[in-house]
């Protein structure tokens, strides 16, 4: 069964006005996916439930409507997520009928091909997970979510990213992307990461899921909340440890505007309720949600760019 969905969700925005910068990111991001439809054999999108995962599904059914979404969807679950993301990824698989590939740190670690931190997140070790998944299945392109404007590592990164057998970022490696020209050529054992929101904003994701009406987990809105402060942060009390000695538990109303792994994942004080009071909180912000909530990504000046040559999103 395909999800039903309307004229405009289906790309004919009718008026000229319209036909906006929106519409070009959209253009070249639904442009991007039907290249990769053509050019690759095995394509799997990385999918968390998290707001820019939630744009690439919706791209995706646009981009092949009527027909269904031509890609399995794959999740490295740390087991440290947030239970309204998981409830959410859940019920855009079930109602776009797509098949979720869950790839579990818990049970690498449980077969002592990763372990456990000192520090509790489990962010750095989805990397061995993710790889041997692409490889256990043979994936050649790998959609994410990732945009140039949310680390300076990932500002480097062209649309198409070419990784070796390792799975590893090489920059030299990278490939020349002039007037839309994709080039997916690799060898047997690699494997291309492929960014169509790479020139969004966040700014630009908020506008469109507002103009499309994208329905996202209520964490990215304000709500009421029992978070703790660390490093900086308000950080949610879960399986992944805290509150520490000191570290008191208060309620505050606050919102995500990035989710992943729940140790490293800090929420930010908010009284944005709708999509409109986001849109005017994002443009008054001078720091993008990375650098304002994640923890993983202040381990050093190079945290993300390492992480990415190992292998990482």
């Amino acid at each position: 069964m395909t999800a039903v969905i309307s004229r405009a969700q289906a790309g004919d925005t009718g008026a000229p006005a319209a036909r906006d910068h929106l519409a070009a990111l959209e253009s070249e991001a639904i442009h991007i996916m039907r290249e990769v439809a053509g050019e690759f054999d095995r394509p799997v999108i990385l999918f968390s439930g998290g707001k820019d995962s939630t744009l690439l599904l919706h791209l995706a059914v646009k981009a092949f409507w009527p027909a269904p979404v031509p890609f399995p969807l794959l999740h490295v679950d740390t087991g440290h997520n947030f239970p309204e993301v998981l409830e959410f990824r859940d019920k855009m698989v079930a109602k776009h009928n797509l098949r979720l590939i869950v790839a579990e740190v818990q049970k690498w670690i449980d077969e002592g091909k990763v372990h456990e931190r000192p520090d509790g997140t489990r962010n750095p070790l989805q990397t061995v997970p993710l790889l041997d998944t692409i490889a256990e299945h043979r994936f050649d392109a790998v959609f994410g979510g990732g945009r140039r404007d949310e680390e300076r590592a990932r500002a480097k990164e062209r649309i198409f990213s070419l990784r070796n057998a390792f799975g590893q970022w090489e920059p030299r490696r990278q490939r020349p992307e002039l007037w839309n020209l994709y080039n997916g050529r690799h060898k047997p054992g690699e494997h291309v990461r492929v960014f169509p929101l790479s020139n969004w904003t966040e700014a630009d994701v908020w506008h469109y899921i507002a103009r499309e009406d994208i329905e996202l987990p209520s964490i990215y809105y304000a709500h009421e909340r029992e978070v703790f402060r660390r490093d900086g942060m308000w950080l949610t009390a879960g399986p992944w440890g805290g509150p520490r000695d000191g570290e008191e538990v208060v309620r505050k109303m606050v919102r995500y505007r990035t989710v992943g792994d729940g140790s490293c994942t800090g929420a930010v004080e908010s009284r944005a309720t709708t999509v409109e009071d986001v849109i005017a909180e994002v443009s008054a912000s001078r720091l993008t949600e990375r650098g304002a909530t994640r923890a993983d990504d202040r381990l050093s000046e190079a945290a993300m760019e390492d992480r990415k040559r190992e292998g990482y999103f």
